[in-house]
């Protein structure tokens, strides 16, 4: 899937509401915990000891929560390809609730709904509905709302 392309406030604004799509589906392996693990010196055993892990209710390593949080930009930019800025800041989390741990070997992937956007004094405030999804899961792994604050040119 293509990511809808946005260059302006103005075409921002005509998905005000809408569903603006789903992201492609990532993998999360082993090796990108690990290295998650190292950044964030957060070692906990049932990310990163496979045998122990395995005998845990979960059968095996999970990602950590804020790793897949971490992957939001990047699946978002599959969705939205927003130009034209001087720059974009993130701006922050809303209702952030993580819903199922994702196991190691799990695909997700985001889907993105435009709640609102707001023009403030030529800052672009948008708010940004996400739910990361498991592949062949019923429950996502988290929901949220991400806020960012685009200088279009």
């Amino acid at each position: 899937m293509q990511p809808i392309q946005i260059s302006s406030f103005k075409e921002f604004k005509a998905y005000e509401g809408k569903e603006l799509g789903v992201s492609d589906w990532h993998t999360i392996d082993q090796e990108q915990v690990n290295k998650f693990a190292d950044a964030t010196i957060d070692h906990q055993w049932i990310h990163i000891d496979e045998e122990r892990a395995a005998k845990s209710q979960f059968g095996g390593t999970i990602a950590h929560g804020y790793l897949t949080l971490s992957l939001a930009p990047y699946l978002w930019e599959q969705i939205a390809n927003v130009t034209n800025l001087k720059m974009m800041i993130n701006y922050g989390i809303e209702k952030l609730k993580f819903n199922q741990a994702v196991k190691v070997g799990s695909a997700v992937r985001l889907k993105a709904k435009l709640n609102s956007i707001v023009d403030l004094r030529g800052v672009s405030k948008a708010q940004i509905d996400i739910v990361m999804e498991i592949k062949d899961e019923k429950k996502p792994a988290y929901s949220a709302s991400l806020i960012f604050l685009y200088h279009f040119n």
